[in-house]
């Protein structure tokens, strides 16, 4: 089920930009999930932006700066009709690709954003987030240093990732904050404990990332261990690898249930799923699916237009709590611990 139909708009949190109502994850144009097809990749951003997706998503840490600067190109020749998301926060360590650290403090944000503007080639960056938090460092105090950026003209809106409701409101309180990103789908639904709550109260928009559960909604991949590429980080995700997987590939039989009753496809049913969450709670939710694929970007933005019956959505109620498998090895790099 696909068409080429623009798709619709939605407000980016209280006083933000109007955004196509699905955005595009851009990490693994030049990172992460193995080789890259960049002529393909381009004209993915192409079809993207003619089906109406506006929003673009990356951060300063995916490929260590390198899809910043590839996406720069695209950006620059359409300046004037995207909205160009970044973030900050994540260090990486060059002696040890899998390790991640964080910062949050002033002298690094203002580092960070520098660096940012420069590879992506623009004056202003849209949406900027912080991209992991710090405990160590009051939210009062970076997002104090976020609204320094927008005061100076380098920054438009300000962002959150993966934080809880009460940090969400702790910030808002010092600067108005558009959108917090966290993951959001079928499998993850963690956020609904406190973030999603405050998001909706506050006016600010959600933007949930992997909402195709990193493919494996989607059937592209049953065990990442035995089927993706050695520099396939989904190789060291718990839920997606060994037995873990194996459990969660059963979960799937209600999505496609649903989608060969629909003629659609599963990725297109669990997106649904999650657009369905702004009419339920009112506020606005813009998923950004990955894929550097123009064929992908058809298929998802025409899940925008299914509507799931309440039959279909009880039917898929129950899968988040049956996941095997944590979303990180390591837990504590994510807001899960402090819900």
């Amino acid at each position: 089920m696909s068409d080429t139909t623009v798709i619709d708009t939605a407000p980016l949190g209280a006083g933000g930009p109007r955004v196509g109502v699905q955005g595009l994850g851009c990490m693994g144009m030049a990172f992460a999930y193995g080789p890259t097809d960049t002529s393909e990749a381009r004209a993915t951003l192409e079809r993207a932006l003619e089906l109406g997706v506006t929003l673009y998503d990356t951060a300063d840490m995916y490929g260590a700066g390198e899809n910043e600067t590839f996406l720069s190109p695209f950006f620059r020749a359409h300046r004037d009709e995207v909205t160009i998301a970044t973030k900050f926060g994540i260090v990486l360590d060059p002696a040890d690709p899998l390790a991640r650290n964080v910062r949050n403090d002033r002298p690094y944000i203002r580092q960070a954003v520098e660096a940012s503007l420069r590879r992506l080639d623009v004056d202003v960056i849209d949406l900027y987030y912080m991209h992991r938090r710090d405990p160590a460092v009051p939210i009062e105090e970076t997002v104090g240093a976020m609204a320094e950026l927008v005061a100076e003209g380098k920054v438009k809106h300000l962002g959150l990732s993966e934080v809880t409701g009460p940090e969400l409101r702790a910030a808002h309180a010092v600067h108005p904050i558009a959108a917090i990103q966290s993951e959001w789908s079928l499998f993850s639904r963690d956020v609904e404990r406190t973030a999603v709550p405050a998001a909706e109260e506050l006016g600010v928009a959600f933007v949930p990332y992997s909402p195709l559960g990193r493919g494996f909604l989607t059937g592209a991949f049953t065990d990442a261990s035995g089927e993706l590429t050695a520099d396939d980080f989904r190789r060291h995700l718990p839920r997606y690898n060994g037995a873990n997987a194996e459990a969660n590939r059963a979960l799937l039989e209600p999505v496609r249930r649903i989608a060969e009753a629909r003629g659609a496809t599963l990725g297109q049913v669990a997106l649904a799923w999650v657009h369905a969450q702004a009419a339920a709670r009112g506020m606005s939710v813009i998923p950004i699916p990955g894929t550097r694929s123009r064929a992908r970007v058809e298929e998802n933005t025409a899940a925008t237009r299914i509507e799931l019956t309440p039959d279909e959505t009880a039917a898929l109620e129950p899968i988040a709590s049956r996941v095997r498998g944590d979303r990180y090895a390591d837990m504590s790099f994510s807001s899960a611990g402090r819900e």
